[in-house]
């Protein structure tokens, strides 16, 4: 018989370490870049983040505490959502430190930046993909019981979108060829996607 281990999340887990972000991982990265209303570049990463739509393509993603990268995209409607690789990952690492608002994380992380097109925002020259996005809502996250909390969900519509060609074979993108890095539980657990984790399975007809 199974030994469950039951909790109330409201009650504590009773565990050494929460394991909620352990469970529901690895989690795509979501590297944020914005501009503030001054013009100050912001650059930060958010394991709380997907693609919720397919057309338009729409993607999320939601901060604890409203942090620069939310008081930005809501002040300047928009924001560049770029793919971390594990050629990046310590720089995406440093642009997660706690630093003044008026800190320019690209400078900070020695990251070489490129203009986007059709928005602010610049994006990680490095990156193999960006998504210039245009800000459709900002949400502040509720309890069950309609508390307010210091939440905020950003949903974004992608309108622009670079992909390095030489993630393209026959014109289909090889998610795995970046080595794109996802984000684990624990304090530190990343994890690399990788071709041999590959499997496939088609959908019943």
């Amino acid at each position: 018989m199974t030994d469950w281990h039951f909790y109330r999340p409201a009650e504590g887990h009773r565990l050494p370490h929460d394991p909620l972000n352990a469970i529901v991982a690895p989690r795509p990265i979501g590297w944020i870049s914005t501009v503030s209303a001054d013009g100050t570049r912001n650059l930060a990463p958010y394991s709380f983040f997907n693609l919720i739509n397919y057309q338009p393509p729409l993607i999320a993603f939601s901060s604890v505490g409203r942090k620069d990268s939310v008081a930005n995209a809501q002040a300047t409607g928009d924001f560049v959502w770029n793919l971390v690789t594990r050629a990046l990952a310590e720089q995406m690492n440093a642009t997660s430190a706690m630093v003044a608002s008026d800190v320019d994380e690209f400078a900070l992380a020695g990251i070489d930046a490129l203009p986007s097109r059709l928005v602010r925002p610049d994006r990680v020259a490095a990156s193999p993909v960006s998504f210039e996005c245009i800000v459709t809502q900002v949400v502040q996250l509720q309890t069950k019981e309609h508390r307010a909390l210091d939440q905020w969900l950003v949903i974004g519509e992608a309108v622009g979108i670079h992909i390095d060609r030489a993630m393209l074979e026959d014109g289909v993108y090889q998610t795995a060829r970046a080595r794109p890095i996802t984000r684990g539980g624990g304090p530190g657990d990343y994890f690399e996607i990788r071709e041999d984790a590959l499997f496939r399975m088609m959908r019943p007809r």
